[in-house]
């Protein structure tokens, strides 16, 4: 039987998109929610918080880039690799911009759309599966463009940076957050992006930058922020520690999501990786 990912995904994305994919995930969401005694029929978009954004620093890293954003309500926004929609939902709520996401997984844009119908913007938001590769839009249709945590799945970072691009009106900002190699020293697997180097494709600030110029952008900022990571990564483990339960550090990653934390905070530590922040603009005579 063919999988609904054959119409848009290579053979990697495919292996990405099964990697991330989780039948269980909308009920392990649900079930926390249950177990911090918030009613799910009353859900306030605050109460997802601590629930729906798993890139390093989660709300609090959301908060920092949108604040760096300066964004306004008449414009549009898109999120490249968007999850299960944490971050559309944060900036439609608090900024009331209309907000799309993408994301190559099923399972994570059938959870964005339930858990943002649950905290009623839907009417401000818009999600797709498919391809960041290949997107569905029209040149030239978006104000902002984030990508938070998702390029370290993607081989041929040229053509993300250049459809990026096409997306994204002249002038248009872009805001990349990502896990970046700092040496060439194999990681300690697996990660929360890739249980093996198969899947994993990072490179380094200076890559980036370089891409990002070729694509037609002036890089405007760079910001390490391992600091910030290692912060975030031991607060999480210590309080699931103290917890005194056998409890997964983040519910998007199941069982093994404290295996995960732990190796990349050993990796952080180590110097191997760390998340770098770039904001960029697009060049008014780029495509």
């Amino acid at each position: 039987m063919k999988s609904p990912l054959d119409s848009y995904a290579t053979g990697i994305e495919r292996d990405v998109a099964k990697y991330y994919g989780d039948a269980g995930l909308l009920n392990r969401l649900l079930a926390g929610l249950d177990a911090c005694g918030v009613d799910r029929n009353s859900l306030q978009p605050g109460d997802l918080a601590s629930l729906e954004e798993f890139h390093i620093g989660g709300r609090e890293a959301t908060e920092y880039i949108v604040s760096q954003l300066a964004l306004t309500a008449d414009q549009q926004v898109l999120d490249v690799g968007c999850g299960i929609g944490g971050a559309v939902r944060y900036i439609a709520d608090t900024i009331g911009c209309r907000v799309t996401g993408i994301d190559l997984t099923p399972e994570f844009i059938a959870t964005a759309k339930i858990l943002t119908g649950y905290v009623g913007l839907s009417g401000k938001t818009r999600f797709h599966i498919g391809s960041a590769l290949s997107m569905p839009y029209p040149d030239a249709c978006f104000d902002v463009v984030i990508t938070l945590h998702a390029a370290m799945n993607i081989a041929d970072r040229d053509a993300l940076y250049r459809e990026i691009a096409r997306v994204l009106k002249p002038g248009g900002r872009l805001c990349v957050y990502d896990v970046m190699k700092k040496n060439e020293v194999d990681l300690l697997y697996p990660v929360p992006w890739a249980s093996s180097p198969r899947t994993s494709y990072l490179t380094t600030p200076e890559e980036m930058s370089a891409l990002l110029h070729a694509a037609g952008f002036e890089v405007t900022g760079v910001e390490d922020r391992t600091k910030f990571a290692i912060d975030f990564f031991r607060k999480n483990l210590s309080r699931a520690d103290s917890s005194g339960q056998e409890r997964p550090v983040h519910p998007v990653m199941g069982r093994t999501a404290r295996e995960k934390f732990s190796n990349t905070l050993e990796n952080i530590e180590q110097g191997c990786i760390g998340p770098v922040q770039i904001m960029s603009v697009k060049s008014s005579c780029a495509g």
